[in-house]
């Protein structure tokens, strides 16, 4: 009974002395790498700047056209690439111009990175039972944790600014395109490796000429989804310092701006529907091309 009474206090005292080892433990490690991260990461925010400016400084008619053919390329109808338009002109007339064209930098960088990433480790798991077993509770945890508790290292390791809203939306944002890829490697059918072999197909062969070009229209859904995720995260990268149509939000939401917040959310919900619409058309076509070169 006595161990009952006394078990409590004594987790307590464990517990408390294992958060002050960690916390000094990561401090000593930001004070030692802290500088040299941020000269990594250096780079990487010259060219988000470059980018940002890029985008403001072209002139709103290109832009459009711009949209309009990336649009019509993805998707093959008028209607979205209309609508596409019509969105971004109607941004432009409520004045959220600016904003937009930031937020389309870093989800535009965002995503690339969550790309170049995610494919080569989604590819890592297709061809590794041990790898994906390993790799998958890491992506669990990525999804499931909330996104204020890992902004603190980083935020910690690397301040306030661009990069670290950044690194916030890929870490959140790259699940779906590292399962998507590994899922579609794995649904490949296994007669049409069968036949690869039978050619003689080295294994980089067989990677890079059957099974990701079959596996295209789910990755292609994956890239969909983190472009979803990425963008569901503007606002809370710009409590960190990031500019775009989430700073807005959150000074509606400080100062009870009900117009500006609807305004800016409704912008962030077009962004979201024109991607959605257009990467959706485009896994869509894949899916035919590929069901008819199996006919």
């Amino acid at each position: 009974m006595e161990f009952l009474t006394e078990f409590p206090a004594l987790g307590r005292k464990t517990l408390s002395g294992l958060k002050r080892g960690v916390d000094e433990a990561f401090k000593g490690f930001s004070r030692t790498y802290g500088e040299a991260l941020e000269n990594f990461f250096d780079p990487l925010l010259q060219f988000l700047i470059w980018f940002e400016k890029l985008l403001l400084a072209t002139p709103w008619p290109i832009i459009l056209l711009v949209i309009g053919g990336l649009s019509w390329a993805g998707s093959r109808s008028w209607k979205i690439t209309t609508g596409a338009v019509a969105a971004f002109v109607v941004i432009g007339i409520f004045d959220m111009w600016e904003d937009t064209m930031a937020t389309l930098a870093i989800i535009s960088v965002a995503t690339f990175l969550c790309i170049a990433v995610g494919i080569p480790i989604g590819v890592l798991m297709s061809r590794s039972n041990r790898m994906q077993s390993i790799i998958t509770p890491v992506l669990d945890v990525m999804q499931t944790i909330p996104s204020f508790v890992y902004l603190i290292p980083v935020v910690m390791l690397l301040g306030i600014g661009k990069v670290p809203g950044l690194l916030a939306v890929c870490i959140y944002a790259i699940p779906p395109i590292v399962r998507l890829t590994n899922l579609g490697i794995r649904l490949v059918d296994a007669d049409v490796l069968e036949a690869a072999d039978a050619f003689g197909a080295s294994p980089r062969q067989k990677l890079m000429g059957v099974q990701v070009p079959l596996a295209l229209p789910n990755i292609f859904a994956g890239i969909n989804q983190t472009i979803m995720m990425a963008l569901s995260m503007v606002v809370i990268a710009s409590m960190i310092g990031v500019k775009g149509l989430g700073v807005p939000v959150l000074r509606a939401i400080s100062n009870q701006y009900l117009a500006l917040g609807l305004m800016n959310g409704l912008a962030i919900v077009a962004l979201a529907i024109i991607f959605d619409r257009v990467s959706q058309s485009y896994g869509k076509r894949l899916q035919a091309h590929r069901h008819g070169g199996h006919r």
